[in-house]
């Protein structure tokens, strides 16, 4: 049984039933700063072992591996001295916010042996699942092209996120298109549009309203293009992903909830479109936690996290996420995206940025990102 602690309970608590039903799994000890925050979650699920020190809790020889779902600027820290500590680690996206955090992460995964995985939701949420499998059927026949959005609107948010330049947290949408075939981001290009209210300059001396970014792959013919909005920009919210293969492509609807198109080509006849709903794949879980694929671990509304309920409930990906992480500890295999890989996701949007603010400036991918040879 390997012992999990998740740290954060805003998002965080989202994941404890999941945990407490999965069959190899003790969900042995929660942390929070706030004690009363921290005291109502762990009376309310049954969760003993309580810490408001992260510190302390990373001294305790009885945790296997953490669970991070705290503030974006805490990421990297935290799952530093996670490691250096001998802990395993999942932590939620993005991996950081420097290239240098990424780098430290990659090192020390690879000096200790220990597991990391980024959780991002998108590559295990029911809409990319469909789509992988019919890739890894052959059915989208040659890869084309391959196009994601992350649309949000985050005015009123706090602490961290006014201003937050779009590509900072772009993991949402570089993540599918990486993840399909595995890929690898070998550069990248961004151009910044628009602009947002002067008042949020001053945060992270970022102006533009939209970021856009091409990403050339590693070793490959393909590009995939990827854009990015969170504030002054008139959208509904939107995760979305699309692939363009040589036998049938697929696309996302433009209003949340209605069905995904699929175009079938056709020689001589014309493509057909049709519209699908996607499956569901609880199949592949184990049968303790499939009913999280479908609903939210809690029974109403008043208590999810705002990013689940505004994210359709993240694609039911939360118990995929679960089931990865730690069937990768009990089989001693890498998990997807693992420390390497999520590197490489998490600096195409940090680049990205940077070549915004340079006019499109072509930027590579650093060699630590790199899997393949």
């Amino acid at each position: 049984m390997i012992n999990i602690a998740i740290v954060g309970l805003g998002f965080g608590a989202e994941f404890i039933p999941i945990y407490q039903r999965h069959p190899d799994v003790h969900m042995y000890a929660i942390c929070q700063r706030n004690e009363e925050k921290l005291n109502e979650t762990g009376d309310a699920w049954g969760v003993e072992k309580r810490y408001t020190d992260y510190d302390k809790l990373l001294k305790d020889p009885a945790v296997h591996a953490v669970h991070i779902n705290t503030p974006i600027p805490d990421h990297a820290i935290q799952s530093i001295k996670a490691l250096k500590a001998g802990k395993h680690v999942a932590c939620t996206v993005p991996m950081a916010t420097t290239v240098d955090e990424c780098r430290q992460i990659v090192e020390l995964v690879k000096e200790t042996g220990l597991t990391y995985m980024m959780m991002e939701t998108v590559v295990y949420a029911r809409e990319f699942l469909f789509m992988k499998e019919l890739y890894d059927k052959g059915e989208l026949g040659r890869v084309q092209f391959l196009k994601a959005s992350h649309q949000q609107d985050m005015n009123g948010w706090p602490n961290y996120w006014p201003g937050l330049p779009p590509m900072y947290y772009a993991t949402h949408c570089v993540g599918p298109v990486l993840a399909l075939t595995r890929a690898e981001a070998e550069y990248v290009s961004c151009f910044g549009s628009g602009e947002i209210n002067k008042e949020l300059h001053q945060y992270y001396n970022s102006p533009f309203a939209i970021e856009s970014t091409h990403i050339k792959f590693r070793n490959s013919d393909i590009s995939a293009h990827i854009y990015r909005s969170l504030f002054d920009t008139a959208r509904q919210y939107r995760e979305s992903f699309e692939v363009y293969g040589s036998l049938k492509s697929v696309e996302w609807p433009l209003i949340e909830g209605n069905p995904l198109v699929v175009h079938t080509g056709g020689k001589p006849e014309p493509e057909i479109p049709e519209e699908v709903h996607s499956p569901d794949y609880a199949r592949l879980l184990p049968e303790a936690i499939q009913r999280f694929t479908t609903k939210g671990v809690y029974d109403t509304d008043d208590h999810q996290h705002l990013s689940f309920t505004q994210g359709a409930g993240h694609g039911g990906s939360h118990p995929h996420l679960v089931h990865e992480f730690v069937s990768a500890l009990v089989q001693k295999r890498s998990p997807y995206p693992n420390a390497v890989q999520s590197a490489n996701i998490t600096c195409v949007g940090i680049l990205a940025h940077e070549s915004a603010m340079q006019g499109g400036l072509r930027i590579d991918l650093p060699a630590f990102t790199f899997e393949k040879k």
